[in-house]
């Protein structure tokens, strides 16, 4: 399976119709969002092309292609507008032979990590900031934010096909970090 992950949209209707644009490019089977998809939040200025309404009508024409979970700005009056359900804590994935807790970051991240062991990965977003660090017994990788990058880092997004993780700049579209997974 080929998986594109993206966190932090938060209401950029010019990120979010660049999001689906490189998911259509890259093929990928499917397009996991780490939350924060239609608000940009009270500590974050106005993302490029804030419109909310926009992004629900461009992520609801992909709706069969999206695996979503809940931001810390996401509401029960977003799944009200979203056709695809939004509203989980975490999703599991066993994904290429590899198993992927993927979650927000609001409630579990790097410093407040659920159990895991045997090099299974703790995905979120949240931060906004591109990050992998290999634990003793588990990974942690965050693929940035699409439209509210924080620390100098790059709009971005990762791919994941076969068990390389691949960072890419959003705009673009060129690759600034990669991880293989044994």
């Amino acid at each position: 399976m080929k998986l594109m992950i993206a966190s932090d949209i938060h209401g950029s209707a010019y990120y979010c119709n660049l999001i689906i644009k490189r998911f259509k490019e890259s093929k990928a089977d499917k397009l996991l969002l780490l939350g924060d998809l239609l608000y940009h939040g009270p500590r974050n200025p106005l993302p490029k092309d804030y419109a909310p309404k926009e992004v629900f009508a461009a992520l609801n024409r992909e709706k069969y292609n999206i695996m979503a979970v809940q931001g810390n700005c996401d509401a029960d009056i977003d799944q009200m507008v979203l056709e695809f359900p939004i509203m989980a804590d975490y999703i599991v994935l066993e994904v290429n032979g590899l198993t992927i807790y993927a979650t927000h970051g609001h409630k579990h991240n790097e410093k407040d990590p659920i159990p895991l062991h045997n090099h299974e990965i703790l995905l979120n977003g949240h931060f906004h900031v591109p990050a992998c660090s290999d634990h003793e017994d588990w990974i942690y990788m965050n693929p940035g934010s699409v439209s509210l990058p924080k620390d100098g880092s790059h709009n971005s997004y990762m791919m994941l096909e076969g068990r390389t993780f691949t960072w890419y700049d959003i705009e673009t579209n060129e690759v600034f970090a990669e991880v293989t997974v044994k």
